[in-house]
């Protein structure tokens, strides 16, 4: 095959110029791609610590917040719930938070299940079926206030602890958090890691 009449210059430059055009295809298809393999900003949010003001927070008050697609309960105990905790202790299934199962960081212990004894900080969500129990003043006169799952009628104290002969069997679950300073807790960095 003779070369008579071809034009190189031509040739080369519709090479180039297609492969230029190819390779920015390339890059367009593959930029969406590898953009799909990380989190949204909606995803990343979710999983964002959560900040939480409670300097203005009266005794027996709750805060509601969201973290990672849970409700979290914020609450202020007056000294009467805190004292009703070490009453009831022969009502509920797991007083000391010692089942295996129950869940709370390990810087969690003691019947208030709490970093300080006035907050505490608990997912809203009951651990029979997943319901969102209720904030009570009183579920009986002998055990206090508490949170009432009215879709079964478990019972849980002010510390997250169920009470026997519910149908719930774990105390409510303790979040990672700490305090940033005295008026704001921070939920999902642990005590210590802020």
């Amino acid at each position: 095959m003779s070369k008579d009449g071809v034009d190189s210059g031509r040739r080369r430059f519709l090479l180039w110029s297609t492969s230029a055009v190819g390779a920015v295809g390339a890059v367009g298809v593959a930029v969406p791609f590898v953009k799909s393999w990380f989190p949204s900003a909606r995803a990343e949010a979710a999983g964002a610590p959560v900040q939480v003001n409670v300097g203005k927070m009266q005794p027996g008050q709750a805060i509601r917040a969201e973290w990672r697609g849970k409700p979290i309960f914020v609450l202020k105990r007056s000294a009467e719930a805190l004292a009703k905790l070490k009453e009831i202790g022969g009502l509920l299934k797991d007083p000391e938070s010692k089942h295996e199962t129950t869940k709370q960081p390990s810087y969690i212990s003691g019947i208030n299940r709490s970093i300080r004894d006035d907050i505490f900080v608990v997912v809203g969500i009951c651990t029979h079926l997943g319901c969102v129990p209720q904030q009570k003043k009183e579920l009986s006169p002998e055990e206090g206030a508490g949170f009432f799952c009215p879709c079964h009628g478990s019972k849980f104290d002010m510390a997250g602890r169920v009470f026997s002969g519910v149908p719930a069997s774990d105390n409510l679950e303790v979040p990672p958090y700490s305090f940033k300073d005295d008026n704001t807790v921070v939920i999902g960095v642990d005590q210590g890691a802020a």
